[in-house]
């Protein structure tokens, strides 16, 4: 599994892209699954936001991969991407950082994109309950998830909307 995500995000190898999209789609079905027997009868995504990465990362990289796994998840399920987040800060290889050290760098590591917000008032204006999945590829402490959830969340609530905030990442470590 780190050999193919790091084929993907150090080598920019898209190939992989596809495969992991297809692994992420397995998780998507998990995740609709359970929300169905949790009492969500025919759950279904309203939108996928993928986490952003630093200005940094994505010069180093040219792309991000968050977007990738949604971009291959949203077209296998016709679910609709959005770039909701902006990264406020570069924080750095969080793989080379303690469970401490990652929950400190990712405190308040994500604002609302402004760029979205008419787009998100409307989604959360056309339904009663916006269920809403943030995208990355790997999950460790869950401070990343967590911060971006939080950004999402306030904005919902300051437009009056109600949310119901999922994640998906390819692997966990």
């Amino acid at each position: 599994m780190r050999a193919w995500i790091g084929h993907l995000k150090y080598r920019g190898d898209e190939r992989y892209a596809e495969i992991l999209g297809a692994m992420l789609d397995r998780a998507y079905v998990m995740l609709k699954s359970e929300m169905e027997s949790r009492g969500s009868a025919r759950w279904k995504a309203d939108l996928l936001v993928p986490v952003p990465v630093s200005e940094a990362r994505l010069m180093e990289r040219g792309f991000n991969q968050a977007e990738k796994l949604a971009d291959r998840l949203s077209l296998r399920r016709d679910i609709p991407v959005m770039e909701l987040l902006v990264r406020t800060r570069h924080t750095g290889k969080q793989s080379h950082k303690g469970r401490a050290e990652r929950i400190k760098a990712m405190r308040e590591a994500f604002i609302f994109n402004n760029n979205k917000r008419e787009a998100f008032i409307r989604l959360l204006c056309e339904r009663e309950m916006s269920r809403v999945v943030i995208v990355d590829d790997i999950y460790t402490t869950g401070s990343t998830i967590h911060s971006c959830a939080e950004a999402i969340q306030r904005m919902a609530e300051a437009s009056g909307g109600r949310i119901e905030i999922s994640s998906l990442t390819w692997a966990r470590s």
